[in-house]
């Protein structure tokens, strides 16, 4: 019997050890809805292909025949000023300054039916519904709010590819469920090439979509199955007039006829209701065939218990979130766990059930022994969130590496992934950045795939000459500005690169390959201008641009930022741009001057994605490009200055509201930054090893690997006024310089800062 109760004690007290705090009340979904941070609400869980979420209007794309500026704002589909909610779709991107999706949207109303959405100042016009962020409720994995036009209570919840619907509706002979296929985000006429559905029976619908946006050939199935059987079914077709019609004109095809196709369709379900009666929808995706998506569904929510799924989302959730477990104030708490979950939200899952997904070469394939990947925005994510991934998701960053590899095999290009986007790469942004990610991913250990293979197609990537000035960038070491209207930041970002694939060849061995991209790693030094010390366009005939204004962003030859902020982009050697900018006394005076220089607005009016928000001085935390700026500090022998300005960003460009995001959280990247640098330290140069210290914001970190060993930050003295670190210890030794590397971390053991409201300046 006594070893009976030792058992169960020992049970007890193993299990209290290993119990998981609750930390999904810290996360705020709000966060980033507002101005530039473009997030959505909505319900999904971590890295899942369903994001399931409210959208707030339905602008257009293109207004007179050109792009329509205000659609820029509907970039995650939900903006937090808006008073009406237009129904709630499956598919959402998470912080990024251009858009698509908008999949399959379900609006529950009651009363006399209508099909169009009507308009937002007149919400009674159309089946859209008033709402208040008073009846609103969004939570990790879970999002409620109060139709107040029709009295409906909608409520959300998600599997990894499954939207759970739960519609809580009054007494009513004229009960609807409305499914709008013309609805999308970024949308316009043409952009929907074709739909089909299936009425399969009064409970079960089939069907997919094609589009054609930021991804050229997008095809999404869905499976949707409803509690209760409806009672009619029909749907209103807007396509424009066509010559001819087929024989299908035979057939009423508005009311209760099984199988609809066109591009421009909205259905509609009729349901008689009870007061307080529940009806749900599951809503299952699939990238490759209706009889997939059904499967989908069948599998991961074969029931109708919401509160079931909702439970585990959430669980899901709070596993993920407890990877790293921090002491800091509660304004710090909401701040670092909505940024964590900011960071599980993409990539997403990119295949079925049977491991089938749809690749680049629009064929089925099977994904064997990992997990398939999309939503790859790697110019903003190679920074900080895939080494991020790296330290605390390090299996799934194998899986996302390969997935860029099948990509790469896929492509008919024969190149790694710029921007990928359901079996699309739609191209945006500059830079080959995916030979960043799989550099870091290799270098540090994570990737367990062909190395050698990686490094061949970034060897590729890298030379495919008729893409964005590749070729004259490998004849003459820079991109002429006549060429290409960002030929300076592209020289930059291609030099940061090629050091990224010689790092990656040092390490395999490939001295010749080393020694290749070593010297082409050296182009950023082509457009720098030694006369004024800063980045400049080149013509062909190697003189710099005369008409040139360091500040502005158009037309300077930078894309998303100026010279200012770019002239500092030479990650892969901060000690050279040290010295070509006059050594460190005269380089801490410019990067002082950044900071706290006034930037007019008319250098930020002219594009969409810089906002007087995201700016502190000219430093432009709300873009990329000058992430890794504040730490440059640590090379001039003043990293006081660096623990400074890094305790200033994050109280300034981040906070827990709705507007609280200083610039598009960009599929994660300025969370990543976040959490990082409240943890104090941060990876300047992805595909090396090293990680450059600032000043943390929490007191105290733990950061759980899954080697098994547990990483501790941990700071003495912790305060809003104590931003100046006085000395550091690792696992007990001070540090000589204010470096860290990823093998350090890996080895478990604490990272102790002592903190001050002095800065240390010996």
């Amino acid at each position: 019997m006594t070893k009976v109760i030792l058992f169960v004690l020992f049970q007890f007290f193993a299990f209290l050890s290993f119990a998981q705090p609750n930390l999904v009340p810290y996360v705020h979904p709000l966060i980033g809805t507002e101005k530039m941070g473009h997030t959505f609400p909505g319900a999904t869980v971590p890295f899942g292909a369903v994001q399931l979420s409210p959208d707030s209007d339905t602008l257009s794309y293109e207004f007179n025949g050109k792009y329509n500026g205000d659609v820029y704002r509907y970039c995650a589909g939900y903006k937090y000023e808006d008073k009406t909610i237009v129904g709630f779709s499956h598919t959402h991107f998470s912080g990024t300054g251009h858009s698509d999706l908008g999949d399959f949207l379900i609006m529950p109303t009651q009363g006399a039916l209508q099909l169009n959405p009507g308009v937002a100042s007149n919400p009674k016009s159309g089946y859209r519904s008033a709402f208040s962020h008073a009846n609103e409720v969004a939570e990790a994995g879970y999002y409620k709010v109060k139709l107040d036009d029709h009295n409906i209570l909608a409520e959300l919840t998600a599997s990894n590819r499954v939207g759970f619907h739960q519609y809580t509706f009054p007494k009513s002979d004229q009960s609807h469920v409305i499914l709008d296929l013309m609805h999308g985000i970024y949308n316009y006429d043409d952009k929907v090439v074709w739909t089909y559905v299936r009425v399969v029976n009064d409970t079960l619908i089939t069907g997919y979509r094609q589009t054609n946006g930021w991804a050229r050939t997008r095809t999404v199935y869905f499976a949707l199955s409803f509690s209760k059987p409806f009672k009619a079914y029909g749907q209103q077709s807007q396509d424009k007039p066509q010559v001819y019609k087929g024989f299908w004109r035979k057939f009423d095809q508005t009311r209760n006829f099984p199988e609809i196709a066109g591009k421009r369709i909205r259905m509609y379900f009729d349901f008689a209701t009870q007061e307080g009666e529940k009806i749900k929808l599951k809503m299952a995706i699939s990238p490759v065939s209706q009889e997939n998506a059904l499967a989908n569904m069948q599998t991961e929510v074969p029931h109708w218990n919401f509160e079931q799924v909702k439970t585990q989302a959430q669980t899901a959730w709070n596993r993920e979130l407890s990877k790293i477990q921090i002491d800091a104030s509660e304004p710090d708490k909401v701040n670092f766990y909505t940024s964590l979950y900011h960071t599980f939200v993409n990539p997403t899952t990119y295949m079925d059930v049977n491991g089938q997904y749809k690749g680049l070469d629009q064929n089925v394939h099977q994904a064997n022994g990992f997990t398939n990947y999309t939503t790859f925005s790697l110019w903003d994510t190679y920074r900080a969130l895939h080494p991020f991934f790296n330290l605390i998701q390090p299996a799934r960053n194998n899986d996302m590496v390969q997935s860029m590899l099948t990509h790469y095999d896929q492509s008919p290009l024969k190149m790694l992934p710029i921007w990928s986007h359901y079996a699309n790469d739609n191209w945006c942004m500059s830079g080959y950045h995916s030979v960043s990610v799989l550099a870091d991913a290799i270098i540090k250990g994570v990737f367990k795939g062909d190395a050698q293979k990686a490094l061949n197609a970034c060897i590729a990537t890298s030379n495919h000459r008729d893409y964005e000035g590749i070729g004259e960038y490998i004849d003459k070491g820079y991109i002429a500005a006549t060429s290409n209207s960002t030929s300076v930041s592209n020289t930059l970002e291609y030099a940061y690169d090629d050091w990224c694939i010689a790092q990656l060849a040092k390490k395999l061995n490939r001295q010749d390959v080393y020694e290749m991209y070593q010297k082409r790693a050296q182009n950023w030094q082509n457009v720098y201008d030694k006369s004024i010390g800063f980045m400049r366009p080149r013509l062909a005939d190697g003189t710099f641009k005369s008409e040139f204004d360091v500040h502005s962003t158009h037309g300077q030859g930078f894309i998303e930022g100026n010279s200012w902020n770019f002239s500092f982009f030479v990650p892969q050697d901060p000690a050279t741009l040290v010295q070509y900018m006059g050594g460190p006394k005269k380089f801490a005076t410019r990067l002082d001057t950044l900071f706290a220089m006034n930037l007019p607005d008319m250098f930020f009016a002219e594009t969409e994605d810089i906002t007087r928000e995201g700016i502190i001085g000219g430093y432009i935390h709300g873009n990329e490009p000058a992430h890794h700026v504040a730490y440059l500090y640590n090379w001039t022998g003043q990293p006081w200055k660096t623990q400074e300005r890094i305790r200033m960003i994050l109280k300034m460009q981040y906070k827990p509201t709705p507007d609280g995001l200083g610039g598009n959280d960009d599929c994660g990247q300025m969370s990543a930054w976040y959490l990082f640098s409240s943890m104090g330290f941060y990876p300047v140069v992805p595909g090396s090893e090293e990680y450059s210290l600032g000043s943390p914001s929490v007191k105290n970190a733990q950061i759980k690997l899954e080697n098994g060993q547990t990483f501790i930050v941990e700071a003495i003295n912790q305060s809003d006024q104590n931003v100046y670190v006085q000395k550091v210890l690792l696992n007990g030794q001070p540090l000589a310089k204010p470096t860290i590397t990823h093998s350090d971390i890996l080895k478990g053991g604490k990272l102790t800062f002592y903190m001050s409201a002095k800065p240390m300046k010996k």
